[in-house]
């Protein structure tokens, strides 16, 4: 109620406007706001539309009521064409919502493209004092906006910049929620529905990490069924978020494949035949699987494939059984459902999905096998020795279609133990024959009660039978059925095969790593000691990394997938190693172990709840990181006996990933005593080593198989042994109320925590990986480092989304965010030193290109900051360089000057190349090219390629001043219109025009004079001048003048022309040039807008000084604006250029000056070097980069609004 009080009272959206237009008859005493304006500019534009679109029409009504009812229809007209115009096609979100969603645009400056997903009402706490207001939450960001009492509060935080996210209820903050960011924590509370919202943030902050973690950016779900009747406030992005978390619950339930969609569910009874009970709980309906979830958790679960049913008939009704359901299935088995509340539409769904069910009679003879299978006698029951009665079982899809001969592998249709252990009949075993004769008799048993295949009534029983042991010849069969792989197994008939044929012989990264490791598989295994194993397991391996290259092979792996083999055949392997790598251990085996490092922080926090005695102690230690990770990636197999292991495998097909948890808890806590009494890391690793190396399987009818790190760790005691069965027991009474929702509540906490950890790494490896005469100071480096990422992950959210620009994670850290020139532009212009008001897009495109060496559109961090420490740092001539290398090619693009093509003709690949930077230069060779080409390929790059061109990096290349090509005429007034425009916002805007008019004169002279010496050196060539690096241009482009071709020497100068240009140089800087004026010729022809002689176009003129041709304006009074479209300017006698050597209106590209030329010249005038060497601080530019890059809205003048730092 208060909060509902205090919306009314408070409301952020009850500001009235500064300026508004309302409507209102004499007699009422309501008035009609017609439009409203923040500013007088903004409602006199509304005002002149209704004078000429409005206020006409309404003299022709007779009364005021008429004038009313037509105003307010026409502007609710408006509003409706408006919205509609607004609002995309087929989009069904309600009014409200829509104009929340405008609302919070306009607020927050977001683009088109941000959508918002809900709003709610709460409070922020800003210290002690609570501010009411709205939350929005978007795909991207988490956005705060509060106007009371006088006084603006305006938050923003994106999503991928969250690190701790939680609710929780202390003293001072009754159930609030918690946000935190890098450097700063925001309480939100008082929300009507806390629970519905915190869901909600979790989700979004879910798809914000995985965002970082693979850049799979959010999709909206175009295939969501639309509502019948749209809700009120719930937008379809709500819903599709709410089916997401809907789906990933019922896939995990079942372990259904992840494509699988759940439509609905409902609640009902279903008769359950082994305990003669209707057990109450929920169906569950998607395209592929009808699922059962009893209320009682263990109670009963069922999963029937749609594949599998034969008939779906509505059974009688009595008192005793409403609305009862009946399905067959092709095993004949008969499922009573009942008490179903919609039964007619339900029977109606399910046989629309049942005619969509791909290939039906195909289905009938794949389920044939083991489903259908009630036979008791084990010998029967492997699926290798179906195969003669069921040719087409799913067991055996690979026959007839591997590359590699089938009927010659064994592994094709049998596991590795089979092809190994020829074992003699169970009698011969003696007391462990038996018990393993007693387990297989006790599945029969269950079979027979329960059913057996994927239409198995999955049950406590089931539980407690598994944890027994599951017998060596059931083990690979169940593991497929409990894991969930069998589904995919049978919907993707003959798909291993392909993948083998596909991936046989192809080189990649992932390849090499597989076959480094194939030896270090189970070497104690004899499986694994001979050439048919080995094979098998790469065949799996480089298979499964041809299908998932994101993953590609990760270390464990290996050993995984060689106990995988021993129970299965090599496809049924490979769909186990897809569920586990997939959906039971998501992102466990990736480059960075994510997944793994997200279960070692459950692992610790778990610690804490359970044994806080002991966890303090491990945390000084350091142990927990160090041995989690093997136990968890291998799932103890690499660590515990095989035989030992193996039967935790099994409980963990059966129960998930809390079972590992719960054995490593056991494991701990076994030990905690002698753990509690050790000094360091090492004699911690020791205990917990010879205690799991004496984990035993006395049941097991295996030969012992030497266990590698048991013969490590062995000491002088004779060690205790612990069973097997044992340990599970204990762990399943001490530690059994971890539940799977909760696990996974931990782990989208732990997930916050490793990936913004792992981001942090990358970013201190960036930073350290940036040579350290770039002169930022490392706190600079990793701001310009956040903004840079800022504006990759916006592309990403609203830009292109090219498969280029995409980042991916498996490339070294550097190479992960790239920017392309768009995102570089608006960069640059929040950045850089020089403004050049609407010149700095031109000046942004030129440094894209100069840092862009492989030309692959595309700049990553480092090169960007060689960008921006050519501007900030370094002295005068180092800043000079970098301008005038904007100048030349590969900087000055084709279009942006007609002759371009010509410039690049005039300078040779030799010289054009050493218009790169210093810093880009180096290590710049072919390799780097060829490297970013291989990476953009499928396989993973050579990370020796990197070493060889960081080692190239530190081989110091110095670049003189006289290695600079020389500068054409086009390129030098291209940089004089540059330099303009950079003045034009300075404090010393006028004097600085003057000393830039007085160097562009003196310049255009050198070059005349440069230019005799030239003509003249034609004439008479000579054995000792330069040699001819830049022949050539005239030969291809100016067929029509001859002369120049005569001698490649042409565009040289010899010592004598040097001498004469210093001299002249000399001459002038007696003040001599401050003077004499400066002609302005224009050029004959009328170039367009953006040609290169334009200094700057019409409409960029503040004055109305028109320029006549000819005419002569002093050099203090030259300023850019005044010059017109096609002016240049020229040193020496005012000449047109028509009269030169070229025709039409192009330049004089016999003409050329040098850098060193173009530096003595400006510092003749001091106004000019204070410009440059003026320090300029990049950290208030970042800071205010960064409230750019969080969209803010402005504050007022009360109260500064609040931004998220990354």
């Amino acid at each position: 109620l208060l909060v509902g009080t205090l919306d009314v009272v408070l409301d952020s959206s009850a500001r009235v406007a500064p300026y508004r237009i309302l409507h209102q008859t004499q007699d009422s005493q309501v008035y009609w706001t017609v439009a409203c304006g923040s500013s007088r500019k903004e409602i006199t534009k509304h005002w002149e539309w209704l004078e000429n679109n409005l206020l006409q029409t309404l003299s022709i009504f007779d009364n005021e009521e008429d004038i009313t009812t037509f105003v307010k229809g026409k502007i609710h007209g408006i509003i409706a064409e408006e919205n509609k115009s607004l609002q995309p096609q087929g989009d069904e979100d309600p009014g409200k919502f829509k104009e929340a969603e405008l609302k919070m645009r306009k607020q927050f400056g977001m683009p088109e493209g941000e959508k918002l997903v809900n709003y709610y009402s709460c409070s922020y706490w800003k210290g002690r004092v609570p501010r009411q207001g709205w939350l929005y939450l978007t795909v991207n960001h988490l956005c705060f906006y509060s106007f009371l009492l006088g006084k603006e509060v305006s938050l923003v935080v994106q999503w991928v910049d969250v690190t701790r996210l939680e609710k929780n209820a202390t003293l001072l903050f009754p159930e609030s929620i918690r946000v935190d960011t890098r450097d700063k924590e925001l309480f939100f509370s008082m929300f009507l529905n806390i629970s519905e919202t915190f869901k909600l943030m979790e989700q979004l902050a879910n798809l914000a990490m995985r965002q970082l973690l693979d850049s799979e950016g959010f999709l909206e779900d175009k295939a969501l069924p639309r509502p019948i009747r749209p809700h009120r406030n719930i937008s379809a992005l709500k819903r599709d978020l709410d089916a997401r978390a809907k789906n990933e619950c019922y896939r995990a339930t079942f372990r259904l494949p992840r494509d699988e969609r759940l439509d609905g569910h409902t609640s009902c009874t279903l008769w359950t035949p082994f305990n003669k009970l209707h057990n109450p709980g929920q169906m569950f309906i998607s395209n592929n699987y009808i699922c059962f979830a009893s209320k009682e958790e263990d109670a009963c679960h069922l999963i029937i494939p749609l594949r599998e049913v034969t008939i779906v008939e509505k059974a009688d009704s009595s008192s005793v059984l409403p609305s009862p359901l009946s399905i067959s299935t092709k095993s004949k088995m008969t499922f009573l459902f009942a008490n179903l509340k919609d039964r007619d539409f339900l029977v109606q769904r399910i046989s629309d999905f049942l005619q969509k069910t791909p290939s039906k009679q195909q289905g009938g003879s794949l389920a044939g096998g083991r489903a259908s299978t009630v036979d008791p006698a084990p010998e029967s029951l492997p699926a290798s020795q179906e195969l003669p009665q069921a040719p087409t079982s799913p067991s055996s899809p690979l026959c007839g279609r591997l590359s590699f001969n089938a009927l010659e592998v064994p592994t094709a249709s049998q596991g590795l133990l089979k092809v190994f252990q020829r074992h003699s009949p169970m009698e011969d075993l003696g007391p462990k024959g038996a018990k393993e004769k007693a387990k297989e008799e006790a599945w029969d048993i269950h079979f027979f009660e329960y059913g057996r295949g994927m239409c198995m009534y999955r049950t406590a029983q089931t539980r407690q039978l598994v944890l027994k042991g599951i017998p060596e010849s059931l083990r690979g069969e169940l593991w497929l059925l409990f894991s969930g792989a069998w589904n995919e197994m049978v919907t993707h008939p003959g798909y291993y095969a392909e993948l083998v044929e596909k991936s046989t012989g192809k080189y990649s990264m992932a390849t090499e790593e597989i076959e480094r490791d194939l030896h270090r598989s189970m070497p104690e295994h004899p499986a694994f000691q001979n050439e048919l194993g080995i094979a098998a397991l790469r065949r799996v391996l480089t298979a499964y990394a041809f299908r998932n290259p994101t993953i590609g092979y990760c270390q464990a792996m290996n050993i995984v997938t060689s106990v995988l083999l021993l129970y299965g055949s090599e496809e049924e392997a490979f769909w186990l190693l897809v569920a586990l790598c997939e959906r039971m251990l998501p992102d466990y085996y990736n480059t960075r172990v994510v997944g793994a490092l997200v279960d070692q922080g459950i692992f610790e926090e778990l610690t804490r709840d359970f044994l806080p005695r002991l966890s303090e102690k491990m945390q000084d230690l350091g142990v927990i990181s160090s041995i989690s990770l093997s136990w968890f990636l291998t799932l103890f197999l690499s660590v515990m006996p095989f035989e030992s292991a193996v039967v935790i495998v099994d409980c963990f097909f059966y129960e998930g990933i809390k079972v590992i948890l719960q054995v490593a808890l056991a494991v701990l806590d076994a030990n905690m005593e002698q753990l509690l009494d050790c000094s360091d890391e090492g004699e911690a690793m020791t205990v917990l080593g010879r205690y799991l190396d004496n984990v035993v399987n006395k049941q097991s009818i295996s030969l012992p198989i030497p266990h590698l790190h048991a013969l490590l760790t062995s000491g002088d005691d004779p060690p205790v042994e612990v069973d097997i069965f044992d340990l599970l027991k204990v762990s399943y009474e001490k530690f059994s109320c971890l539940r799977a929702e909760d696990i996974e509540q931990m782990r989208f906490k732990q997930r916050l925590k490793v990936i913004q950890s792992l981001e942090d790494t990358a970013k201190r490896s960036v930073v350290r990986a940036i040579p350290g005469d770039v002169g930022f100071s490392v706190e600079e480096l990793e701001d310009l480092y956040m903004v840079f990422k800022a504006k990759h992950m916006a592309s990403q959210y609203w830009g292109s989304h090219s498969a280029a620009s995409r980042r991916d994670p498996s490339l070294p850290f550097l190479e992960q965010y790239r920017i392309g020139a768009s995102q570089f532009q608006e960069l640059f212009a929040s950045l850089t030193p020089w403004a050049c008001g609407s010149h700095t897009p031109v000046l942004a495109g030129r440094m894209f290109r100069l840092l862009d060496q492989n030309k692959d559109l595309l700049i990553n961090f480092k090169e960007f900051v060689t960008g921006m420490s050519a501007m900030y740092h370094g002295d005068l001539t180092e800043k000079l360089k970098a301008l005038y290398k904007l100048h030349l090619p590969p900087a000055l693009s084709p279009e942006e000057a007609e002759s371009a093509l010509e410039a690049t003709h005039y300078f040779t690949e030799d010289s054009s190349s050493e218009a790169l930077p210093q810093e880009e230069q180096e290590g710049s060779g072919n390799e780097d090219v060829r490297g970013k080409k291989e990476e953009k390929g499928t396989s993973p790059p050579d990370y020796r390629h990197y070493l060889r061109m960081w080692a190239k990096e530190k081989e110091v290349q110095e670049e003189t001043i006289k290695d600079l090509p020389k500068m054409n005429q086009e390129q030098f007034i291209e940089l004089c219109k540059t330099l303009y425009n950079m003045f034009s916002e300075d404090a010393l805007e006028q004097d600085l025009y003057h000393a830039i008019a007085t160097v562009a004169s003196l310049l255009l002279r050198i070059g005349e004079v440069g230019k005799k010496f030239s003509a003249r050196a034609v004439g008479k060539p000579r054995d000792g001048a330069h040699s001819g690096d830049h022949s050539g241009a005239t030969e291809e482009d100016e067929p029509p003048t001859p002369e120049p071709q005569q001698d490649p020497t042409w565009a040289h100068q010899p010592p004598a022309a040097g001498d004469a240009q210093a001299k002249a140089g000399g001459d002038t800087h007696t003040g001599k040039a401050t003077q004499e004026g400066q002609a302005v010729a224009e050029a004959g022809s009328g170039e367009g807008q953006g040609s290169p002689c334009q200094l700057l176009s019409d409409d960029e003129t503040k004055d109305d000084v028109s320029v006549s041709s000819y005419s002569v304006v002093s050099t203090g009074s030259l300023q850019c604006e005044d010059l017109t479209d096609d002016t240049v300017l020229v040193g020496g006698e005012a000449r047109s250029l028509t009269a030169s050597s070229r025709t039409g209106g192009t330049v004089d590209t016999d003409w050329c000056i040098s850098f060193e030329q173009i530096l003595a010249s400006i510092l003749t005038e001091s106004v000019l070097v204070n410009f440059f060497e003026k320090k300029v601080d990049i950290g208030a530019k970042i800071k205010e980069q960064k409230k750019v890059e969080r969209q803010f809205s402005t504050a007022s003048d009360q109260e500064q609004p609040e931004v998220s730092g990354s």
